[in-house]
């Protein structure tokens, strides 16, 4: 995994002197992530209507406000965090790979009951379904392999990889644990593949593969709290 370099800033904090970028990379994540599980402001009268106005506090939570701490704060270019079009085939090829793996993966978890009875809340209609977990899927996947991953990358290198993983696993924890571990054990792996979520020798596709691959399997978290 290749990041661009970018000129290292420090400042010190009680005697410890920290990675200007990295705190507030972090800092800022751990902020939005807590906002978002323990409150609400777009209001929904239906379980449909709630979990599309949640979708949308996540764009702005998970892909507009880091993109502004980015090009305002940080003066970086979002193509930097992963944020690009790149080889679109290549995405395919491994996000094909991906379904491979976690489609039959999947199709066993589905039948457990925890799993049939977390899900049967959610809307069974497409047309509601899919723009709803596009929207909240853009920005959860930015803030992770993008934000996350790429700002951590140019300090701790490709152990930021791993870095990452932790948070992404902890705002699932309401779910059954064949939805957690079979999924996510998907997404590590798509994490680490040119044109899935970080840049190899040529350009990839980022944050579009990485999109494209898990919205085929992964269905947005409840907006029940």
């Amino acid at each position: 995994m290749q990041v661009q370099p970018a000129k290292s800033r420090t400042f010190n904090l009680g005697g410890l002197q920290l990675d200007l970028r990295a705190t507030v990379i972090v800092v800022a994540s751990t902020l939005l992530l807590m906002v978002d599980y323990y409150h609400r402001f777009l209001p929904g009268d239906t379980f449909s209507a709630m979990a599309r106005a949640k979708a949308i506090e996540r764009v702005i939570y998970y892909l507009a406000i880091p993109l502004l701490i980015i090009v305002a704060g940080f003066r970086d270019k979002p193509s930097d965090y992963g944020f690009t079009f790149g080889d679109w085939r290549q995405g395919l090829k491994w996000t094909g790979l991906i379904l491979l793996i976690a489609v039959p993966v999947l199709a066993l978890a589905s039948r457990s009951p925890a799993m049939l009875e977390y899900y049967s809340r959610f809307p069974s209609d497409l047309s509601q379904l899919i723009p709803t977990a596009f929207l909240d899927l853009i920005g959860w996947e930015f803030i992770f392999r993008g934000f996350l991953l790429f700002g951590l990358a140019r300090l701790m290198g490709p152990t930021a990889v791993v870095v990452q993983a932790v948070p992404f696993a902890s705002p699932t924890s309401a779910s059954p644990s064949s939805r957690r571990l079979a999924p996510s054990s998907a997404a590590r792996s798509s994490v680490g593949s040119p044109g899935a979520a970080g840049p190899s020798s040529t350009p990839s596709s980022s944050i579009g593969s990485s999109t494209l691959s898990s919205s085929s399997w992964r269905t947005h978290e409840s907006p029940i709290s």
